[in-house]
């Protein structure tokens, strides 16, 4: 049979060179230390400073940032719902995190890597990833606005 005639099957699954299970190991690692870093802290009472955002300060109003440390404490305490009501770019970004997470340990544990990872970065340009992760935290700003706005009308 010719090689043109043969059927072209896409594996899901690759063996990882030691050196991709290394930086998988390294990735799984730095964020279960991240969000081990913040479990940790929830246990500290960061009510210290009232408002140590100046935006907030100066205009009475949730800056972009406003709420994602606490959205962070949330999710690593595993109060999901919680940080997305918080502020639901940094939980979608938290989620982001976890998945990449797994899919590093199963890297790093099991020396297989996911082929459609490679496909999916090939196809998305960089300039479009920024994009999406601006639009996602300006609506994300735009609920945190609407909510405190809503709640200075109280």
């Amino acid at each position: 049979m010719l090689t043109s005639q043969q059927i072209n099957r896409r594996t899901i699954l690759r063996r990882a060179s030691p050196r991709r299970r290394i930086l998988a190991g390294s990735v799984c690692l730095a964020v279960i230390a991240f969000f081990g870093l913040f479990w940790s802290a929830g246990r500290f009472d960061f009510e210290i400073w009232p408002y140590p955002c100046g935006f907030k300060q100066k205009y009475d109003l949730p800056c972009p940032a406003c709420g994602m440390t606490t959205s962070v404490l949330a999710f690593a305490q595993g109060r999901v719902l919680n940080s997305f009501y918080i502020q639901p770019a940094t939980a979608l970004a938290c989620c982001v995190l976890a998945i990449a997470a797994f899919l590093a340990f199963m890297t790093a544990v099991f020396g297989v890597y996911f082929t459609f990872l490679e496909r999916l970065v090939a196809v998305i340009r960089t300039k479009y990833a920024v994009l999406a992760l601006l639009i996602i935290v300006s609506a994300a700003w735009a609920v945190t606005l609407a909510r405190a706005l809503a709640e200075a009308k109280k």
